[in-house]
């Protein structure tokens, strides 16, 4: 029992110590990232979710329609699994200040925060994430995301999502989100 103790300790420890982004790091270029006019319209991303250990669990496309109205950005989120199951997220994003937004969206606690920097947005909330059940059954997990989004080129943007649950990291998700 002492060695799963230390073991499972190990562990935690390595998972605090990885890096993450940060405003502090130097942008990637000069571009401006400004979330609303990227995702105003149509776009898709592709993505996938790799656990703790680096092992790829599930991937997805994501259709993404996005309405601007000058202060709040709606999304609406088309997932499709590679299992052929489906989710619809639909946030409600808030442009607070110059570079700052915050954001709602079913089974999100709270509110999401956010903050564009250069060519670069922070995007962080805690949701009850929905998890396929080997019965097929779909349970929720709550867990926190810190995304960290680049924009790359005027209709690419990458997103590295980092996930933790009750502040140890589980896993992260690598997204490509195309301007369609």
């Amino acid at each position: 029992m002492r060695r799963v103790i230390l073991g499972v300790s190990a562990l935690a420890l390595v998972a605090a110590c990885t890096g993450k982004p940060s405003f502090e790091d130097r942008p990637l270029s000069d571009r401006d990232f400004n979330l609303e006019e990227f995702f105003e319209g149509k776009s898709r991303a592709y993505g996938q979710f790799q656990d703790i250990f680096g092992t790829a669990r599930r991937s997805f496309v994501v259709d993404i329609s996005g309405e601007w109205d000058g202060k709040i950005l709606q999304l609406t989120e088309d997932f499709i699994y590679e299992d052929g199951s489906t989710e619809q997220r639909v946030w409600t994003l808030t442009k607070t200040g110059e570079d700052t937004w915050t954001g709602t969206a079913p089974g999100v606690f709270g509110e999401a925060s956010g903050q564009e920097d250069g060519d670069r947005f922070n995007w962080s909330y805690t949701i009850d994430l929905p998890i396929p059940s080997a019965d097929g059954t779909t349970d929720t997990m709550k867990v926190t995301f810190d995304d960290w989004m680049w924009l790359i080129a005027d209709d690419r943007v990458f997103n590295k999502a980092y996930m933790s649950r009750a502040g140890i990291t589980i896993g992260d998700v690598s997204i490509m989100f195309e301007k369609l």
